[in-house]
């Protein structure tokens, strides 16, 4: 199964090209002049606040989010939500569980 130099070629050129294609859009979209340079500079203390998390900030938000996630599921297992169960009911479970859980905080308010 030996493939033409000819072959090796169109692929190696079609590779090119739809790399370049992909690559082209975001390149399209920085840089320029006029209005567009002026919604840049609008843009940048966004990016720049972004950009001044430490990574001690951003660990304390993945654990908080990771506590907030870890928390609503001991919640549904609570409410008769067993995720380990192969189930081929399992929207009609993870719903039932939802509803209940609702309720119960609802009636706790």
């Amino acid at each position: 199964m030996t493939s033409s130099p000819a072959k090796k070629l169109a692929v190696l050129l079609a590779s090119v090209v739809v790399s370049v294609a992909c690559v082209a859009p975001a390149f399209a979209q920085s840089g320029g002049g006029g209005a567009a340079g002026d919604d840049s500079d609008a843009a940048k203390p966004v990016a720049a606040s972004k950009a001044t998390t430490t990574k001690a900030q951003r660990k304390a938000a993945r654990k908080q989010a990771r506590a907030k996630k870890n928390a609503e599921l001991k919640n549904l297992e609570a409410n008769g939500y067993n995720p380990s169960r192969n189930d081929p009911n399992y929207p009609t479970d993870l719903q039932n569980a939802q509803k209940k859980a609702a309720a119960a905080a609802a009636a706790s308010q």
